[in-house]
């Protein structure tokens, strides 16, 4: 063999291994695509927003998620409403109380309802045609994540309020504004003291994932899509709650033209502590979910800091968590509650 040919076929080698470093290399660049599904019965379906498909594989979470379903009403509670009484001279039909309902139930960042009387049944209740109501009420929620009422949030509350009561020929009686503000920022300032919204990042550790991908591997865990884009939600086990965890992760990959392109590194494990009973275990489903998720998708579990989540952070966590429901409970807003899930919205 001549020294030309042995130098040609050692650039061919040379070339060859360049070649195929370069294609490994795109191939690691390009993110993890979700694997096409079979009619198998024993299959793993790939979520819809329909909700329907995601199989249980077995790992204690929920199976086949029930798309959600609208939330109910929120009763007039005085726990965490201001509340005004409404009363008319004489019952007042469904039809005419919903005629004259202010079009707008907000004072500011503040929801307010009004409730009648069932003159029949004598149960409070949101005016429905074909009743009849012999007084209603008001309630104004005083504080919320977006804090305490205000002065001219509770205005606001009167003049709506006062203006549904002259349609109907009622007279009104409201709460003292001052009184009504104070207890809005005790309130407040008890509701800012037991928030607790936790929050988990899952890194990968080498090839990103599609958003395909994601949709996939949450499907097997019992997470479907959510209404907002970038957002998948596992529902709760009761019919209208808010959903038990919510994984998200960047909206504009989410809505990109090819989804399949689009490289995702992270993604944001959450539960909101005080909308879910504690009886449902959420942090039990948020620790394994994560860890999961974690072995899944070949990902690190850290915090907002970017430090690694350790099983003693876990456990730390879990005792906090612990006090955080015992104070709570002791305020009558036990984490799950209507009046606890309106409070920390």
């Amino acid at each position: 063999m001549t020294l030309t040919v042995a130098l040609a076929i050692l650039a061919g080698v040379v070339l060859l291994a360049v070649v195929v470093q370069g294609a490994w290399a795109a191939r690691r660049e390009r993110p993890r695509q979700a694997q096409q599904t079979t009619n198998d019965t024993n299959s793993r379906l790939e979520p819809t927003m329909s909700g329907q498909g995601a199989a249980n594989d077995g790992d204690g979470l929920p199976e086949a998620p029930r798309p959600f379903a609208a939330r109910r009403l929120a009763r007039v509670d005085a726990l965490i409403d201001a509340i005004a009484t409404i009363a008319p001279e004489a019952p007042v039909t469904g039809e005419m109380a919903l005629q004259h309902l202010p079009p707008s139930r907000r004072a500011g960042t503040k929801p307010f309802h009004i409730e009648g009387l069932n003159a029949e049944s004598g149960e409070w209740e949101a005016p429905r045609p074909g009743q009849r109501y012999g007084e209603f009420q008001a309630g104004l929620q005083m504080a919320n994540r977006h804090g305490a009422v205000n002065e001219i949030e509770y205005s606001e509350f009167v003049q709506k309020v006062e203006a549904f009561a002259e349609a109907l020929g009622a007279t009104t009686d409201f709460p003292d504004m001052l009184d009504a503000v104070a207890r809005a920022r005790e309130l407040d300032s008890f509701a800012s003291q037991h928030d607790a919204q936790l929050t988990t990042v899952l890194r990968a550790n080498s090839i990103a994932w599609s958003v395909g991908y994601i949709q996939q591997c949450a499907g097997r865990h019992g997470f479907v899509p959510g209404a907002v884009p970038g957002r998948l939600a596992m529902p709760a086990t009761e019919d209208g709650a808010p959903p038990m965890l919510v994984l998200s992760f960047d909206s504009q990959a989410a809505l990109a033209e090819d989804p399949g392109h689009a490289a995702l590194r992270e993604l944001v494990l959450s539960l909101d502590v005080p909308q879910t009973p504690e009886s449902a275990e959420p942090f039990a489903a948020w620790q394994l979910c994560a860890r999961r998720l974690a072995d899944d998708l070949d990902a690190t579990l850290v915090d907002d800091q970017g430090a690694a989540i350790t099983l003693h952070a876990f456990a730390a966590i879990g005792v906090e968590l612990e006090r955080l429901y015992r104070a709570l409970e002791a305020r009558d807003l036990s984490a799950g509650c209507a009046a606890a899930r309106r409070l920390f919205s």
